[in-house]
């Protein structure tokens, strides 16, 4: 996702220095597409579904329900928020917007890899213990 997110905001901030006219200007203007559908895939098969695998596996079975709720509801407006500021974001800067993007998925996947625990053969027992 990082890289694909580079990728567009590259294209993006090169493009402010070609003439619309040009080949490579259309070139551009692909690889950003291309760059965005790669993210969006990559975003479905990773990222987009770790927060519905931790909450079914390292949620306890007496806050589930509770906690499965709020981590829908954070998960929803966050989603919302991206959403609502990306127009924004996009008016000031088309590259800049991208390269904030790609810091904060940068920034995910190394909060991931440090504090979201391997749950591959454990119990739930063993996972609830790890976090405490």
């Amino acid at each position: 996702m990082a890289l694909s997110l580079l990728v567009v905001s590259i294209s993006f901030y090169l493009k402010e220095y070609i003439s619309p006219d040009s080949d490579l200007y259309a070139t551009l203007s692909l690889v950003s597409v291309a760059g965005v559908v790669v993210m969006v895939i990559a975003f479905s098969l990773g990222l987009g579904a770790i927060s519905w695998i931790i909450m079914s596996e390292i949620l306890p079975i007496n806050i589930k329900g509770l906690a499965g709720s709020f981590a829908t509801l954070a998960n929803w407006f966050f989603s919302w928020l991206v959403t609502l500021t990306a127009n924004l974001l996009l008016d000031w800067s088309s590259g800049g917007t991208f390269t904030i993007y790609t810091a904060v998925c940068v920034f995910t996947a190394g909060f991931v890899a440090i504090w979201v625990p391997e749950t591959k053969g454990k119990t739930l027992e063993e996972i609830q213990q790890f976090f405490r």
